[in-house]
């Protein structure tokens, strides 16, 4: 029998939990998390050297992206970053790897283009904030066509890539969630892309942190890195949902419903833990793989005889796999937004680093 999509979300769960903690599982994998953080930093010093070639921009580059294994938070930190240098002025454009997507071209996401094809995150990042969004499978291709059909676009971001270093980057920040830094271990055998603390003089250590959590909970436990400023963001799930039509509605409309929640992303558990936080009623939880194929979702509207929630990111696959008709409650589909709320200065701070990058480059 084929393995489904919701035993795949349950294994890669299982893994994160085992993944917490320095058990038995974690000590097998051991040795070969230390032969990762031996090619991690031959890599680095690679790049440090001049050996490995990186690319600099015309423009200044902010990097987003998580220590951690998973998603922590990176595109809803994109999406607010956007947001706040569009107030301040910048027109920004962003660019992603598109991981998941069955392209390799070279693309321009815009609202009309499959996810299948751009990826979700960054279709998701295009319809949030309508500024310019390329994909490649080498981010600095996709920097490079983006501001070469985009000239006025003054700063490029980056969903994810921190341990990307073939594209130089002025800004890198490095956002963590509730799990913190897991059991303290690299990949396989703990949670860590790369080691952390990072060592008093590695060259490609964060410039800034951002320590995300819910609102129900505390601020994530990361060692502080001396000269690298932490900041704190809450996240919590927005007051409406919308759907495919761009309808919208309160939140509070769908309690007493019976909902089927769905959820395609990194840690299901964590939006059906929100949904019940904000007083929803989960008769179904479908945990689907983060990044999950449209066709994951195809058969859940016709067998779903309640609302469907998922989150914004599933949207953008899900929605597509949904007749546009009007019909009762009952038989909708909803997405209901995530919102970080950074506090203010983490964005001061921003802007400062942006406004000290002065001069040619």
């Amino acid at each position: 029998m084929a393995p489904t999509p919701e035993g795949s979300a349950d294994r890669q769960a299982q893994w994160q939990a085992l993944a917490q903690h320095r058990g038995i599982y974690a000590w097998l994998l051991w040795p070969v998390s230390c032969f990762y953080r031996a090619l991690l930093a031959l890599r680095n010093r690679g790049y440090a050297s001049g050996f490995l070639r990186s690319h600099r921009l015309p423009v200044p580059v902010i990097v987003v992206g998580n220590v951690v294994v998973g998603g922590a938070g990176k595109t809803p930190t994109v999406v607010a970053l956007v947001q706040h240098l569009q107030a301040d002025g910048w027109h920004p454009g962003v660019v992603s790897r598109g991981y998941g997507r069955r392209s390799e071209a070279v693309l321009e996401v815009t609202a009309a283009t499959p996810a299948s094809d751009s990826g979700d995150e960054p279709a998701l990042i295009q319809r949030t904030t309508g500024v310019p969004v390329f994909v490649a499978r080498q981010r600095v291709v996709a920097a490079q066509a983006l501001l070469a059909a985009h000239p006025q676009v003054n700063v490029l971001l980056c969903d994810d890539g921190l341990q990307h270093l073939a594209l130089q980057r002025d800004i890198a920040i490095a956002v963590f969630d509730e799990r913190g830094c897991g059991n303290g271990w690299l990949l396989p055998a703990g949670l860590l892309r790369e080691p952390w603390p990072p060592s008093s003089g590695a060259v490609y250590r964060p410039d800034v942190v951002l320590r995300q959590h819910r609102e129900d909970t505390g601020s994530p436990n990361v060692t502080a890195v001396a000269g690298v400023p932490a900041f704190n963001a809450v996240r919590r799930l927005a007051d409406h949902a919308f759907d495919p039509q761009g309808q919208r509605i309160a939140l509070e409309q769908l309690k007493g419903l019976p909902i089927t929640a769905v959820a395609g992303i990194a840690r299901p558990a964590v939006f059906f833990d929100m949904l019940r936080a904000r007083g929803l009623t989960l008769a179904r939880e479908v945990a689907l793989p983060d990044h999950a194929d449209a066709m994951a979702y195809s058969g859940l509207r016709a067998s779903a005889n309640a609302p469907l929630v998922c989150t914004e990111k599933d949207a953008v696959k899900c929605f597509a796999s949904t007749p546009a008709e009007a019909g009762a409650l009952v038989k909708d589909v909803w997405a209901v937004p995530l919102e970080l709320a950074p506090e203010p200065a983490f964005f001061t701070e921003i802007t400062a680093r942006l406004a000290a990058l002065t001069g040619p480059r």
